[in-house]
């Protein structure tokens, strides 16, 4: 439903304005790396959102106040009080759903397409690595069986590299890092 009303007159937009850089440039289908990413980026505003939500509550209350106080209006109070301190939470709350989206297995494999080959442009179908392993595990042999298996090896490092540079970069906005020992 999402695919016919909204990703195909996007793609129709961009492919006839833009058509031009090759990003945007074929024929439109509705299963694309576009229509992928939309869903994806949809499907992640609500952690984003309930994850954020919870770090402007924990600003304390008396900053609000002194700023309010001060003869801020609303939005300068938000602006100055509670953004400024809340930055190392947004920025964690954006890198969990960049997590999140990354590991959309079946969201992905049902709409990219599952074409293989390398295409340049967004409007085209393709193939996800995940994707790859969740339609082909249940027939593959044994080559194809540990060519898939080093996909999933491929997959891990990338996220181990997703997540360090996630720490890095909420450490880099001034926050705290909680180790998960218990």
């Amino acid at each position: 439903m999402f695919v016919p009303y909204v990703v195909k007159p996007i793609s129709d937009l961009l492919s006839r304005y833009l058509g031009w850089t090759g990003i945007f440039e074929g024929p439109v289908f509705g299963l694309s790396y576009l229509s992928t990413g939309l869903v994806l980026s949809i499907m992640i505003v609500p952690i984003v959102s309930a994850i954020c939500r919870e770090v402007f509550a924990t600003v304390p209350a008396g900053e609000k106040e002194a700023a309010l106080a001060l003869g801020a209006t609303r939005w300068e109070m938000i602006r100055l009080a509670v953004l400024p301190r809340s930055r190392p939470g947004i920025v964690g709350a954006v890198m969990l759903g960049l997590g999140r989206a990354l590991g959309e297995t079946i969201a992905a494999a049902l709409l990219i397409g599952s074409q293989v080959g390398i295409h340049l442009s967004v409007v085209q179908p393709g193939y996800t690595m995940a994707a790859v392993i969740a339609n082909q595990f249940q027939e593959a042999d044994a080559a194809q069986i540990s060519a898939l298996l080093g996909i999933g090896v491929v997959l891990f490092f990338i996220t181990i590299v997703v997540n360090v540079l996630a720490r890095i970069i909420v450490a880099r906005t001034g926050g705290t890092l909680v180790s998960a020992d218990l």
